[in-house]
């Protein structure tokens, strides 16, 4: 899903317009999708895609989304069970490249209640650095995010007085379940190994290539998670 690394989210402007949602609607039935019979383009950040009766509502950046997305919109409605869970990720996934301003804020501190959490995760940190890193990845500070909404994880490097840190989605954490959530703390490794090698952050064929040596899917993306 590189090709939609660039576009942002517009805020204003006019309306999204009649013809776009006819045009999108044909393209979605196209990949398949079957039984609804309208299609609302809207401006609400919050709801990505939403179905309701026959009526299909999606922000209006999916008129612009490349392919890969307009087929995940097209199973996450259509599909059930495991194809359907892995059409939501390739679209919270490219919702993360659109909205740029939904980073984890550097203030955000653990919630008392995630402390356990957190401790667990710079546990998996420690043993999944020897076991796929060779004990090469520095410290980090991992934390559990209560604020990051569409995405999973998210790795910072260092800056300034900053120490680099991996935060985990609370909600991944609650909706996903412990072992995805321990994949997605592994793909943002791949990011600390990225920087530490003086490779630019992203999903490129260093990060695809490093992601198969450490058996996680390599998601072309930059969420970043």
């Amino acid at each position: 899903m590189g090709e939609a690394g660039g576009l942002t989210m517009p805020r204003d402007g006019a309306p999204p317009s009649a013809a776009a949602s006819v045009s999108l609607l044909e393209q979605l039935r196209a990949l398949g999708l079957r039984w609804v019979e309208e299609l609302r383009l809207t401006r609400n950040r919050r709801t990505m895609v939403s179905i309701r009766g026959r009526t299909l509502r999606l922000h209006h950046a999916y008129v612009q989304a490349p392919l890969v997305v307009h087929r995940a919109v097209v199973a996450f409605v259509m599909a059930r069970g495991s194809a359907r869970h892995a059409a939501r990720r390739d679209i919270v996934e490219w919702v993360a490249q659109i909205l740029p301003d939904d980073r984890p804020l550097r203030s955000e501190r653990t919630h008392p209640d995630d402390l356990s959490l957190s401790e667990h995760f710079a546990l998996c940190h420690s043993r999944l650095n020897a076991i796929q890193f060779g004990g090469s990845l520095g410290p980090v500070v991992v934390r559990v995010s209560r604020r990051m909404k569409t995405r999973l994880g998210h790795f910072s490097p260092r800056r300034g007085e900053v120490k680099p840190e991996i935060a985990i989605s609370a909600r991944h954490v609650r909706h996903h379940g412990m072992a995805d959530a321990e994949l997605t703390l592994l793909h943002e490794m791949v990011h600390q190994w990225q920087h530490q090698s003086g490779l630019p952050l992203g999903h490129g064929p260093a990060f695809r290539d490093k992601a198969r040596e450490v058996g996680i899917p390599p998601r072309a993306t930059r969420k970043v998670d």
